[in-house]
């Protein structure tokens, strides 16, 4: 299949400097907690409080900044990078080079920004913040990190200069980081990357610097954000909130006179400006990204590349995409060749690979394996093909022309692309919702009773997900109740358990129920009377006793168990009390066993 799409950029602001964050935060203290949001500056959950080190704030945000130049002997080039202790191996360094600028075809004249994603190197130390992973399990799970990818934001500017020998100025400012928020490091880079184009390396420090005393991106939290200048203020959701909304507080005339930029998303693209040359075929696109179809688009300029590949990866959301994707891709990709050569073809089954340049598409094509689906590319020219799907894809769903006519007329009226936004990205949710509810009501039931569950037993295990059986479910309670679109819905869902967005899904769905079982046995066992039960029973068995109880407090705490507030508490006095009753010898020796 190919895909070619157009996408874009936001806008941004500039704003005041003077003690923005610190009268931003007294003067919204009221709204912030009327509106149940948390003070950022709680030093408990921020870390700042907590002794935390020189350039640790920074590494909450960013791994970290690059700049990448363009060298008459050596090509693209890497000129900085900053903090300057910061580690990427080689291959990550080659790979940021290439994907850092556009290809030599594109013509991109001025400034352009776009992402791409990159593998980690295999063998390499992974260094995550000890914040995030504390955060990861607050966050919706398509915005949760991905431990073996980098993100990589650019803003690439090129422009005529008859002083350099090449006649032009060719450079890239590359954040890294390991976080999904295209739009909000977007728009950093916005904010920062003209004033470095002129100002250089001091101006860079001191932006890197502004970062590292940012409080940590705390899921559901207000944040203010200064930067060279300005203040930022975001919200990034948390997997409580209601799907579809956006609950940043807003602007306010009084209160946020020192806010310079408000976002009221930190993930999101313009989805209908991305969807826009290809509408007709949204529901098909959306059945292909569901079902972990390989996808190929083509675009004319590596923006447009990245943000039509997000939009597709976003369209299926609160899901998660789980197969690979390349917002921006080239022949120089360390990985080109996984991709492209026949004995790699299981890689390709089930990803998203983006090459932007129109004029090596046709000669790749004969190089992808067939499983890719890919109709009439060889067929297309280079330069004058026109936008549009080209599949041999027979789409399950019958196409709905309420959705059509409506996007229609707001061409017609000239609605805003931002509404047309609004109204696209909630037919995608509310599709996306009726296929999914009938599995997580199947999947409930697979979730064994809580009388079952015994204090003296190890939990009880979850039941089996049968096939055969869910299907039969569909009958009473499928998505013909909450959806108005006819087709084979069946044969739809039989293609996504086959899917590697099923066993994504599953698996984390099947993780979190089995967290959920720890947790009720947990409480089962803090509601029993343990001391009693140690009086009726030997040494050795109580001994036994108290260091699964202390296994049970570790796991809790190293898995974020969803236990209630005061389970941890009563689990602990129960094993004071047990080793109390013990001789002062076994005493010594438990209390310096795991942590009680």
């Amino acid at each position: 299949m190919a895909l070619r799409g157009l996408a874009g950029s936001g806008p941004s602001s500039r704003g005041p400097l003077e003690e923005a964050v610190a009268a931003a935060e007294e003067r919204e203290a009221p709204a912030v907690v009327a509106a149940g949001v948390a003070r950022e500056d709680d030093e408990e959950d921020d870390g700042r409080g907590r002794g935390l080190l020189r350039w640790d704030g920074f590494s909450a945000w960013l791994h970290c900044v690059c700049v990448v130049g363009f060298d008459l002997e050596l090509g693209q080039a890497v000129e900085v990078i900053y903090p300057q202790h910061s580690k990427l191996t080689d291959k990550e360094k080659t790979n940021i080079c290439y994907l850092s600028f556009p290809d030599s075809n594109s013509g991109c004249l001025g400034d352009t920004q776009f992402c791409f994603r990159f593998r980690q190197s295999s063998g390499r130390r992974v260094s995550l913040h000890c914040l995030l992973d504390q955060f990861d399990k607050d966050l919706p799970v398509y915005l949760k990190k991905d431990p073996a990818y980098f993100y990589g934001y650019v803003y690439f500017r090129q422009i005529r200069d008859k002083t350099l020998k090449r006649g032009y100025f060719q450079k890239s400012l590359v954040l890294i980081s390991k976080l999904p928020y295209i739009h909000f490091f977007h728009t950093v880079l916005k904010q920062i990357a003209p004033e470095y184009f002129e100002k250089n390396e001091p101006y860079l420090e001191a932006a890197c610097n502004d970062v590292d005393r940012w409080p940590a991106p705390v899921p559901g939290k207000t944040l203010y954000l200064p930067i060279t200048g300005v203040v930022m203020k975001v919200r990034i959701p948390t997997c409580h909130d209601k799907p579809g909304t956006t609950q940043i507080v807003q602007l306010t005339q009084q209160a946020d006179t020192h806010i310079s930029v408000v976002l009221p998303t930190v993930h999101e693209v313009d989805l209908f400006r991305c969807f826009c040359p290809v509408f007709l075929h949204s529901q098909m696109l959306w059945e292909l990204v569901l079902l972990g179809e390989p996808l190929v688009v083509m675009a004319p300029s590596p923006s447009e590349s990245s943000e039509t590949v997000l939009a597709l990866v976003n369209c299926i959301s609160p899901l998660k995409y789980f197969s690979d994707f390349r917002p921006y891709f080239t022949i120089h990709d360390s990985e080109f060749k996984e991709y492209t050569t026949r004995t790699q073809a299981p890689l390709l089954k089930s990803i998203i690979v983006i090459c932007f340049d129109l004029q090596i598409i046709p000669n790749l094509a004969s190089e992808i394996p067939k499983q890719v689906k890919v109709k009439k590319l060889k067929n297309l020219k280079t330069l004058d093909s026109k936008p549009g799907v080209y599949t041999s894809y027979k789409p399950y769903l019958s196409r709905d022309d309420e959705i059509i006519k409506q996007l229609q007329k707001g061409v017609q009226q000239k609605r805003p692309s931002e509404a047309q936004s609004v109204i696209l990205r909630r037919y995608f949710l509310e599709l996306t919702q009726s296929f999914i509810i009938p599995l997580e009501r199947y999947v409930a039931s697979l979730m064994p009773l809580q009388k079952s569950i015994s204090p003296w037993k190890s939990p009880p295990q979850l039941r089996q997900f049968l096939p055969e059986e869910f299907m039969k479910t569909l009958e009473k309670t499928g998505p013909q109740l909450t959806s108005r679109i006819k087709g084979d819905w069946i044969g739809l869902y039989r293609h996504f358990l086959k899917s590697p967005n099923f066993d994504g899904w599953f698996k984390t769905r099947r993780k979190e129920m089995t967290q959920k079982l720890e947790a009720l046995h947990l409480e089962a066992l803090c509601e029993e009377d343990l001391l009693l039960w140690t009086q009726k029973h030997t040494e050795v068995e109580t001994v036994d006793l108290v260091l699964k109880l202390k296994n049970k407090l570790l796991q809790a705490d190293r898995e974020h168990l969803p236990v209630k507030p005061d389970t941890v508490g009563k689990l602990r006095t129960h094993i004071d009390a047990i080793i109390s009753a013990l001789p002062e010898d076994l005493q010594g020796i438990l209390l310096k066993t795991g942590m009680t």
